[in-house]
């Protein structure tokens, strides 16, 4: 079995028609190949009209655009900012880049993302809390009605972490664009990629404009140069705008195949009773960027180290940020719902480049460990 290919997580997959090499080709054959130009002007264009926002800002990361969106919300030092506790830390690093102090909430098992009643309990203990980061983990959506209520109420700004979750709908609606800023990632790993990148989709034309202003070091309008604000080198390249427009062509593909790949484990693996999937909400459709299960009384090492030994890659779900050295010292409110997650949850390969082969594969793996005594 190790002589097979590794089965990966989730990798790049550029499209068979070759639409990412025409932008490209395009950028080199009129010399625009340094920062900003035509492809990063449409791109732009098209994934605003793709999730139906009106502006954004192609940036080199969705940690850069997340590092944006909390200082166009005016966070500054010692300012509060409530996050959601079960992520990845490019969600709550830019809130210490801010040197603002993060306020972690737990997770509901209905969504497995930020619990409206704690999230109502942590500004009922910081009313003054500056933002508000909910994230849209693993592709799922967020309860983001009352989530935006929620915040509304205590007029916090809303930032929605949708890295993960580019063509998930909530109710029809793009995830996001529920918050103020919306925040999406181009990594190597999500549903399509301009090798890294990301971008900040908000409805506030003059936010974004700004955002497009510190990120290309914050240069005044003067024939020398000049800086009365702190800038940052945080503007996509133009081509990886052009390998971004190629990947948006594909993208409904690629979201149904990660469909697929969620229906295809459902299916193989429906008749055992020690194993659940992340769950589906009849309000919400989602783009299933990783297929993730819950293990029921079965260590989690056993399979992942299994699937390792047949060449197979799998992970845990993300080890929430209140459990984390670097955060040990920041508030947190909420129960066990994010910590029981990531005790029992592990993601499994779902790379839209998968065979039935390649799935059956790894189906048969998970079989056997789970028939195991």
């Amino acid at each position: 079995m190790m002589n097979k290919e590794r089965l990966v997580l989730s990798s790049p997959h550029m499209s068979n028609e070759g639409f990412e090499q025409e932008y490209v080709q395009e950028a080199f054959d009129t010399n625009w190949i340094a920062p900003l130009g035509k492809n990063v002007d449409e791109f732009e264009h098209e994934l605003v009209n793709y999730v139906r926002s009106q502006n954004g800002a192609a940036l080199i990361s969705g940690t850069a655009a997340i590092h944006m969106a909390l200082k166009a919300a005016d966070v500054k030092e010692d300012d509060i900012v409530i996050c959601q506790s079960l992520t990845f830390s490019a969600t709550a690093n830019p809130i210490i880049y801010q040197g603002a102090i993060p306020v972690f909430v737990d997770s509901e098992e209905e969504t497995w993302n930020m619990d409206p009643e704690f999230l109502r309990a942590a500004l009922e203990k910081y009313p003054n809390a500056k933002a508000v980061i909910v994230v849209n983990l693993y592709g799922l959506a967020a309860q983001l009605d009352e989530i935006v209520a929620i915040c509304n109420e205590y007029n916090v700004t809303l930032i929605e972490d949708a890295a993960e979750s580019l063509g998930t709908t909530y109710k029809g609606q793009a995830t996001g664009t529920f918050g103020k800023y919306g925040v999406y990632s181009f990594n190597g790993n999500k549903i399509i990629t301009t090798s890294g990148g990301g971008m900040l989709v908000s409805n506030d034309k003059e936010k974004i404009e700004k955002v497009r202003f510190w990120s290309t070091q914050a240069r005044d309008k003067a024939r020398h140069y000049q800086h009365s604000e702190i800038g940052y080198n945080y503007r996509m390249s133009n081509i990886m705008a052009g390998v971004g427009r190629g990947q948006l062509k594909v993208l409904n593909n690629r979201i149904q195949k990660k469909r697929y790949i969620h229906d295809f484990y459902k299916q193989e693996l429906k008749e055992f009773s020690n194993i659940s999937f992340m769950p589906e909400n009849e309000w919400s459709e989602s783009n299933f960027w990783l297929s993730v299960v819950i293990l029921k009384n079965k260590d989690t090492n056993e399979l992942i180290d299994a699937l390792d030994e047949a060449n197979i890659e799998s992970r845990p779900v993300w080890k929430p940020m209140h459990l984390q050295p670097v955060f040990a010292n920041y508030d947190y409110i909420g129960g066990e719902v994010s910590e029981e997650l990531f005790k029992k949850g592990i993601c499994l390969p779902s790379d839209t480049k998968m065979e039935n082969e390649d799935l059956y594969r790894v189906t048969s793996v998970i079989k056997r460990v789970l028939q195991s005594e």
